[in-house]
This record gives C-alpha cells, sequence and structure tokens, in this order.
C-alpha cells in the first residue's frame, strides 16, 4: 500500500467518524404501505340523513392512507432526513443553491409587521416596509455602482428577463428597431439564450471553449460592425469561475456600438464590496439575492431577483420602485414614470426577501461582506491548490468564488465524473454540479462559499483524493457500484430517462 494510500484511508476513517456518514441512514416506505390503524389521525364519522344540495352523488371514499398520527409524524420526519442540506453537511454548490443561512434574516422576517403585512394595505400603513425595500435599493445601488434599482423580478431567470426587458424597452423608445441582436458566450447560463430568444432576440455566440474567458479578438469577430447588436448577455465571474480578464476593453468596444452590457449576477458571491460591477462597464445586471445575501433555494424556493441598472435605462425599467417624497415613501407608478417597460408581476416582489437580504448586508457591515467574498475565492482555491495533481484542471490560473476540475485523469483508468459524484454520495457529500458548463467534457464545478471551515474543506479534499487514488490503481470498477449504502443505489439513468415508471405501483 502507498504511503498517500495509507494516510488517505486514515483520513477517510476520521471523515465518516467526524460528522460524515455512509450514504443515507432511512429507508421509508409510502403512507399507503403502512400498517392499517384502527386510530387513524384523521376520523370523521358519515353525516347523518346526508342530502346532496349540488344534486350530484354522494362522494365516495379518497383513499387516504388510514394512519395514526404517530405513524404520520414519524413518517414524514424521517423524511425529511433525506434532504441534503447546508445545516447537515458540506454543500459544494455553494450560493448557487446553499449558502449559509444564519437564523437572524428568519427572525427579522417573522416579525408581524414584516410577517403579516399584505400588499394591498394602503400605503401610508406599510411605511416600515417600504422603509425596508428603500433601503435595500439604495444599498444594491451602491454595491454595483449602478443606480436605478427595481425590486420586483421574483428570481434569478426572472429578473434576467427584467433586465433584457430593459434594454429591448430602452432600444424601442429609441427608434432601434434595427438592433435584433444579443452576444453571448458559449459557457453561459442555459437561461442566457432563452432570455433573449423570448425578448425576440437572435443570439449570437462568443466562443470561449480554448481559454474559459471571452477574448477581444473573439468579441471583435462576433460583434462585426455591430449595426445590429442591441447588446451582450455575460456572467463575470463566468461559469469556469474564471474572471473576464479583457471585460473593460470589450465592453468599450459594445458601447461604441451601441449595445448594452447585461450582467448575469448569479456569481456576484465573489465580488460584493471588492468591485463594483458599473467599474467594467455594466448597464444592467440582476442580482440573486437568495445567493449572495444567503437563504439557501434549493427546493424552487422563494427566490428574488432584482436588477440594478445605470441613470441612462432607469426611466425603462419596470414598476414599482420605492421612492421617498415629503410625505414619506410610496411606490411609484406607469403614470408617474410613463418610459417604463411596465410591472413584471403582481404586487411588489418577493418581500420576505427582501427582509432577510437587508438584515443579511446589515449584520455583515461593509467590511464583513468584503470578507465574505474574499473567504469565498480563498476557500475555492485552497481546494483547487490541493486537488490540481491529481485531477485535470482545464484552464490556467487561480479561480473565483468556484473551482473547475474534469475527469481526464481518470478516464484512463475508467474512472468518469459520475462516479465521482456517486462516490461522494456514499462517503455522505452532497455532489457539486458536474457535466456542467458543457464546453468542458466532464466538467465538476466546486463551489465552496465562504463559511465552510478548513476542517470540512479537508474531509471533502480526502475523499476527493481517495476516490482519485481508487481510480489510479485499477480499482476503479468498485466505483462505478458506488453508491452502495444508500437506500437507492445507482441508476441506470439512460433507460430511467427512456423507459420512465411514473407509477408507485404497477
Amino acid at each position: 500500500m502507498s504511503a498517500e494510500r495509507k494516510i488517505l484511508g486514515e483520513m477517510m476513517e476520521k471523515t465518516i467518524l467526524n460528522g460524515g456518514t455512509r450514504g443515507l441512514n432511512y429507508e421509508e416506505n409510502l403512507l399507503w404501505e403502512k400498517e392499517h390503524s384502527d386510530h387513524p389521525g384523521v376520523d370523521l364519522p358519515p353525516v347523518k340523513d346526508f342530502k346532496s344540495r349540488t344534486g350530484l352523488a354522494e362522494r365516495g371514499t379518497i383513499g387516504l392512507p388510514q394512519c395514526s398520527e404517530p405513524q404520520v409524524v414519524r413518517h414524514f420526519v424521517r423524511l425529511s432526513t433525506w434532504n441534503y442540506s447546508i445545516d447537515s453537511g458540506f454543500f459544494p454548490l455553494g450560493s448557487c443553491t446553499m449558502k449559509h443561512n444564519p437564523r437572524l434574516n428568519e427572525r427579522m422576517a417573522r416579525l408581524p409587521g414584516f410577517a403579516h403585512v399584505h400588499p394591498m394595505q394602503p400605503q401610508g400603513t406599510v411605511q416600515g416596509a417600504l422603509r425596508v425595500m428603500y433601503e435595500l435599493q439604495n444599498i444594491l445601488s451602491e454595491l454595483t455602482g449602478l443606480p436605478g434599482v427595481c425590486l420586483t423580478p421574483a428570481a434569478g431567470a426572472h429578473g434576467e428577463l427584467a433586465g433584457l426587458m430593459t434594454i429591448r424597452r430602452a432600444h424601442e423608445l429609441k427608434g432601434n428597431t434595427h438592433k435584433t441582436v444579443i452576444l453571448t458566450p458559449d459557457s453561459s447560463h442555459g437561461t442566457n439564450p432563452a432570455t433573449a430568444a423570448m425578448c425576440g432576440f437572435t443570439l449570437r455566440v462568443i466562443p470561449t471553449r480554448d481559454t474559459g474567458r471571452m477574448t477581444v479578438a473573439a468579441f471583435r469577430e462576433a460583434l462585426g460592425d455591430g449595426k445590429d447588436v442591441a447588446g451582450m448577455m455575460v456572467t463575470n465571474p463566468n461559469t469556469c469561475g474564471l474572471f473576464e480578464r479583457e471585460i473593460i476593453e470589450i465592453a468599450d468596444l459594445l458601447h461604441k456600438a451601441g449595445g448594452y452590457f447585461y450582467c448575469d449576477g448569479a456569481n456576484f458571491n465573489a465580488l460584493v464590496g471588492s468591485i463594483r460591477p458599473a467599474d467594467f462597464g455594466v448597464d444592467v445586471m440582476h442580482i440573486n439575492l437568495h445567493k449572495t445575501f444567503s437563504t439557501p433555494h434549493g427546493g424552487g424556493g422563494p427566490g428574488s431577483g432584482p436588477i440594478c441598472v445605470t441613470k441612462e435605462l432607469a426611466p425603462y425599467m419596470p414598476v414599482p420602485v420605492v421612492v421617498k417624497d415629503a410625505d414619506g415613501f410610496h411606490l411609484e407608478t406607469e403614470e408617474e414614470r410613463p418610459t417604463t417597460l411596465g410591472r413584471m408581476k403582481g404586487f411588489q416582489g418577493q418581500f420576505g426577501m427582501h427582509v432577510r437580504a437587508l438584515s443579511y448586508i446589515l449584520s455583515h457591515g461593509a467590511d464583513g461582506l468584503k470578507q465574505v467574498s474574499e473567504d469565498a475565492v480563498l476557500n475555492a482555491n485552497y481546494i483547487l491548490s490541493q486537488l490540481k495533481d491529481i485531477y485535470h484542471v482545464p484552464f490556467e490560473g487561480p479561480c473565483m468564488h468556484e473551482c473547475l476540475l474534469t475527469d481526464k485523469n481518470q478516464k484512463d483508468a475508467g474512472g468518469s465524473t459520475i462516479d465521482v459524484a456517486k462516490t461522494l454520495v456514499e462517503y455522505g457529500f452532497h455532489p457539486m454540479t458536474v457535466y456542467f458548463p458543457l464546453v468542458v467534457q466532464g466538467a465538476m464545478l466546486i463551489e465552496p462559499t465562504e463559511t465552510e471551515s478548513k476542517d470540512s474543506l479537508d474531509r471533502f479534499i480526502a475523499v476527493m483524493r481517495w476516490i482519485a487514488a481508487e481510480s489510479a490503481a485499477g480499482r476503479g470498477a468498485a466505483l462505478h457500484e458506488n453508491p452502495v449504502s444508500t437506500p437507492r443505489r445507482r441508476l441506470d439513468e439512460v433507460k430511467a430517462a427512456r423507459e420512465p415508471r411514473l407509477r408507485w405501483k404497477a
């Protein structure tokens, strides 16, 4: 046994003993499959002398399982242990899905004056809530360098749509009907081309496959004479975890052609307090409040995706926006700003998320927010430094808040990215993002965020090195079987996609 494998074996034992696990702990059948109880939790006797007032026949049994209250409680508590969360372990998708959410934020959001407010109350009765939104607008403006802020969009993709609709509205009112093209890198989030198409634009792709970043040369070629270009959609740092080094020159070229720079704010967690997007040429961006400013959004929400825009674009962004005058705070209307693109949704956005985000920001302060982004970048680069000798790193240089690896070194020994992911499950870790970005084969995108300790990172690194060592030693066949300790084993994913079983019982 090699010295490193012996050390890794000892670290694996430590990993399992100190907060790790082998797979998941419970198997749980369906409520309908449980033993029938003579004392179900809800026992409603038949209504005596029942007569239908609607003329419809009496409804028969509805098929609910006849379980006692303890059976039901235990069933759902056991199911809840299947939900891997940031409260139970390291989540290497980081702010993309699971960022630590300080409980103070939840406490603030549950204050009666916030939790019980109704969006149709007279504005004079909700001045405190409107002030929360107003203060949040001002802070987001300060952090981005963009003076116009609309909190309405309900999530990141919705904010993306709002941003591009703002660009479209500006071109429409300026008579730029010939500007119908949006530029975007080939590594961009899938929502970028989808949003451009939804807004009626044609997409033109900027290749980044060789370097992981846009280059001025590639941008010039995609831009052409620029007469038909309405704008570009770029994530910075990008989806390869890299900062776009030539972004200022690229933004200047775009602006000279009369286009607007939309920045996808999904990775703002790497920049907060360190750099303002406006300083590298951004005209409009959305911010995932539920990512950058806490509140994990796995499971579908709630989210919030405000947009921040330049002074030039502010007249065109959606309403409402909270404004302050001599009488206090009020919501700006379409009548007050007729150039607006209009409303994006009912009411004023995800107010509970506004409270949480403001609580997070005020708790950290300016210096704390800067440290958040610096620590996130530090943690990602620490993982990269500890794994780059054994996993393939596709692009040179340090990363930002997430590092990108591939399975290229494991391929020769019969391993793959999916084997790495499933073996992480076996040893109690949720896998990182796999097979994305699509421009990199066998991609593994790891985002630790700022709150993970060196100890938790080391345990993750130990498992990753163990997997690579097993593959290199020719024991990759065993990895193909993982996970083996979970209630569900590895699926034949191709067969599952082609022959889905959509009923729990045939």
